[in-house]
């Protein structure tokens, strides 16, 4: 019985002592991109609902230099797309419209409108273009039949249902239709019927003249420094964009959409977290994308202009992932590197890289077709697959890309110098890729 306890008490301890140790690295690695790379937003880790890293760094506001907080609140970007496809999938519950139903049957004149189902807009199969930034980065009294009409006069990538490509536009739709077909603004929907049911407390979607109490703004790079993030008209910039959360917020968000069914029903859970083309495009999620290691994932990514935005379920492992960032920080990169750590995978530290002159005549033996990865040299220069990605030298062997020096790339010589195989490095985690014959 004694040796029984012993046993017990051994594996606990070996148990708890795996864990710290995990705590102590994924923190050491997020130190270090505060350090380094200069990451500013929150992160939170969370395990079988335990939470393994949960931290703020940088500024809420540069400008009068306001430290973030773990509460304070970042737009998500695209990652406010599930909030939107819940909602769609919530109304077909209530049969207050349904995933077969035509665009034309809310926009009768919309072109290909008879073609175009509710299902094609929430797995970007619609055939209409990604974007209309020129509306919401310079309009501000626009209303949202006029948004639509303009949308409408935007060339289609190709016929409705025979491709895909992601589509803002469409998802800005889908919030039109939340509208029409429940009768509220798109904001009082959600908040009733999202936010409040899943005790996001920190919650909302943006407006123009809305005050929001420890609200981050956003800065983009432009030049090496930092400026603030463009005008952007939150009155058509909703469906596709427009909420608001934190990642406290987002962990409940997440424990109501997957593990009870406060938010939806199992048979549309088991619609919204099915992939339905080959890029793995749920509603509103992206199903285990190129970056899950392995494991089942469901999440999806966010950007514009500085907000920089990652929240991942990695389902079968209870791992939640939720990284928010205000200045332009790559939170799925980042996101991508830690979870490589839960999972066990050796994960390189950040550094500052250094430039070394090295010997042009160097780079003859590196030239090469690496699975897919090409390596060029041109003038005395090496190069990443184009040529405007220019490779510099930290060492002999070893090289940053100019555009991103979170990703390195290793040249591997066997005993008799010749290259066999590179060593490429994103954000910490290694990848072999052999040099073609």
């Amino acid at each position: 019985m004694k040796s029984f306890i012993f046993l017990c008490m051994s594996f606990m301890f070996s148990v708890v002592f795996a864990q710290n140790k995990l705590m102590d690295s994924l923190e050491n690695y997020m130190d270090a991109q505060a350090e380094v790379n200069n990451f500013s937003g929150t992160v939170l880790i969370t395990k079988n609902n335990a939470v393994l890293l949960k931290k703020a760094y940088g500024y809420a506001d540069y400008e009068w230099k306001i430290k973030t907080t773990i509460d304070t609140k970042f737009s998500l970007a695209s990652v406010s797309k599930q909030f939107t496809a819940v909602a769609i999938l919530q109304l077909a519950e209530q049969h207050k419209l349904s995933l077969e139903d035509k665009l034309s049957k809310y926009y009768p004149d919309f072109p290909k409108g008879d073609l175009i189902s509710i299902k094609m807009l929430l797995t970007h199969n619609s055939g209409i273009g990604n974007d209309v930034e020129d509306l919401f980065s310079t309009n501000s009294s626009l209303e949202s039949e006029e948004v639509v009409k303009h949308i409408a006069t935007k060339a289609f990538l190709f016929e409705p249902g025979e491709g895909t490509a992601y589509s803002n536009t469409g998802y800005y739709l889908l919030a039109t239709l939340i509208e029409k077909a429940s009768g509220q603004t798109f904001s009082a929907y959600l908040q009733e019927n999202l936010f409040d049911r899943a005790n996001m407390k920190n919650s909302g979607v943006s407006s123009n003249d809305s005050i929001v109490s420890k609200m981050g703004k956003a800065y983009y790079e432009k030049d090496g420094q930092l400026i603030k993030n463009p005008y952007s008209n939150w009155n058509y910039n909703i469906g596709l964009d427009g909420v608001y959360s934190t990642v406290e917020d987002l962990r409940n968000w997440n424990k109501h959409l997957f593990d009870s069914t406060s938010l939806l029903s199992e048979q549309s859970k088991s619609q919204m977290f099915k992939a339905y083309n080959e890029e793995g495009f749920g509603y509103g999620v992206l199903v285990n994308p190129f970056y899950n290691h392995g494991h089942s994932l469901v999440g999806h990514d966010g950007g514009y202009y500085g907000t920089q935005t990652s929240l991942n379920q990695f389902t079968d492992d209870q791992v939640f992932v939720a990284i928010l960032s205000n200045n332009g920080s790559p939170s799925y990169l980042l996101a991508f590197g830690l979870s490589a750590m839960i999972f066990g995978k050796e994960v390189e530290l950040p550094y500052h890289h250094k430039k070394v002159e090295i010997d042009p005549a160097l780079y003859e033996n590196y030239v090469g077709d690496y699975e897919g990865i090409k390596i060029h040299q041109k003038d005395g220069k090496l190069f990443y697959s184009i040529y405007d990605i220019e490779l510099i030298p930290e060492s002999t062997t070893k090289f940053f890309r100019s555009d991103n020096d979170n990703r390195t790339i290793e040249f591997v010589q066997n005993k008799n110098g010749v290259v066999t195989h590179i060593i490429l490095s994103k954000v910490g985690v290694a990848e072999i890729k052999r040099k073609s014959p």
